[in-house]
């Protein structure tokens, strides 16, 4: 199931987010910052060690003999702190107190290659450092090693300090993520409180059809984008509202008449005993009326499928207009004849369907059958663009302070005429041609009334 994503969530997403990232760079900076802590531990311990050998090394004489005669210097510290002094592989000097095994390792690298460290495991880790001890250089020969300073050094304290150091760091990291993960959700917070606020009120507006927007003026670029997303939805929401309202009130208007005559009708039946004549013509006005509303709820219906899609479909506009003919002179046989002008060579096919087609035409139809003299006409014009439809009358043709109310619904421009439409169906028959693609406009310039139907070729 979909989960929608509340503010809420989002703050815990975004939080998360940083916590991640924040762990990722903090890991990186911690094991940087340890392994360089401890190479640097290492060139100190390796420094403490030269320094060492090279400051025991200073009190080692060479005789002529070979021999090694070590001077005792003020300060005899050096040789109390883990120094070994060898010739060849015999211990000259050793360290009083010393950890097992590791004198071993100091007569191995005494015996190997000098200037040279290593490391031994004893009771604890050590670093041993190999310096050599040279005999004065005779004139023309190189200098001749007869002894070796072997120091050594407890890397426990340093070891002790790296340890202290990664426990410090990741503890350090540990409270920097709950800190950055707080301070996310609180700046995460108090960023979202608007765009919460703004929602709510969207939902508040919307819910009652409020007037109300927000508006983009003063606010930050991303609420002022955010502003204008809800302006435009509640903009739709309020057209949407306005529409089915305008329908709701199309539909009653519409109907009110038809049924007002049913009823008439019936109770005038059920009133007193009639004769068959009478009683033939009021069941015919009456199945007159239900088709009326029959005609009414079609059409609405149709508006409705086609408002926001193109409607699919194809028809044959020779053979619709001749059925819309005939039917006008069946059903009104004293009305003044529907004539269809069309070319026979070309066969114009609509890219509607007949249904709608039938829908957008036949108010136009009715209107021009009320108001025409003598004739009315139904002629097509093929063009590149689309297909142009005319539907004219020799009528007076329509008021010119009413042209631009025309479309509007429940406007008449002669309301005392005695018909029973409630100027609807000029307004629903342009709605379902833009529906489909077209349009609906008045040619005022035309004698009588011309009604020009654009709809899209097939």
């Amino acid at each position: 199931m979909k989960r929608h994503l509340t503010p809420r969530t989002l703050r815990g997403r975004l939080a998360l987010m940083a916590l991640t990232t924040g762990a990722l760079w903090i890991g990186v900076l911690t094991t940087v910052f340890n392994l360089t802590l401890d190479k640097r531990l290492h060139a100190q311990a390796d420094e403490v060690l030269r320094t060492r050998a090279e400051a025991v090394a200073a009190t080692v004489d060479v005789r002529p003999d070979g021999r090694l005669v070590v001077r005792e210097p003020a300060e005899d510290r050096a040789l109390d702190t883990g120094v070994w002094i060898f010739r060849g592989g015999t211990v000259v000097e050793k360290p009083p107190t010393a950890p097992a095994g590791l004198e071993a390792r100091a007569a191995r690298l005494a015996a190997g290659r000098p200037d040279t460290f290593a490391d031994a495991e004893g009771p604890g880790s050590w670093r041993l450092y190999a310096f050599p001890v040279d005999a004065p250089a005779r004139p023309g020969h190189a200098p001749t090693r007869v002894g070796t300073v072997v120091s050594s050094l407890s890397l426990d304290p340093y070891r002790s300090t790296a340890d202290t150091a990664l426990v410090g760091s990741i503890a350090l990291a540990l409270l920097l993520l709950a800190t950055i993960y707080l301070l996310t959700r609180l700046v995460v917070r108090r960023a979202l409180r608007p765009v919460t606020e703004m929602s709510e009120q969207a939902t508040r507006w919307s819910a009652a059809g409020a007037p109300e927007r927000f508006g983009a003026e003063g606010r930050p670029a991303e609420l002022a984008a955010f502003a204008t997303s809800l302006d435009a939805l509640l903009d739709r929401l309020a057209a949407v509202l306005r529409h089915e309202q305008q329908q709701a009130a199309e539909l009653s208007h519409e109907l009110r008449t038809p049924l007002a005559r049913i009823t008439a009708e019936t109770e005038w039946l059920t009133g007193r005993p009639r004769t068959a004549e009478q009683q033939e013509t009021s069941l015919s006005a009456i199945a007159g009326a239900a088709s009326t509303m029959q005609q009414i709820c079609d059409s609405l219906l149709s508006e409705v499928r086609t408002r926001n899609t193109q409607t699919p479909g194809r028809c044959r506009f020779r053979d619709l207009a001749h059925r819309l003919a005939l039917r006008n002179a069946a059903q009104f046989p004293d009305a003044p004849p529907v004539t269809v002008m069309v070319d026979s060579a070309q066969d114009v096919t609509i890219g509607v369907s007949e249904d709608i087609v039938e829908r957008i035409l036949t108010p136009l139809l009715d209107n021009a059958r009320r108001y025409a003299t003598r004739s009315i006409a139904l002629t097509c014009a093929p063009g590149a663009g689309g297909i142009t439809v005319y539907v004219s009358d020799d009528g007076p043709g329509v008021p010119p302070d009413f042209v631009a109310s025309l479309f509007e619904p429940g406007r008449r421009a002669r309301p005392e005429d005695g018909h029973d439409g409630a100027g609807l169906g000029l307004a629903l028959a342009r709605r379902l041609a833009r529906a489909a693609g077209g349009d609906i406009a008045l040619d005022a310039a035309a004698p009588g009334a011309r009604f020009v139907v654009t709809l899209p070729t097939g």
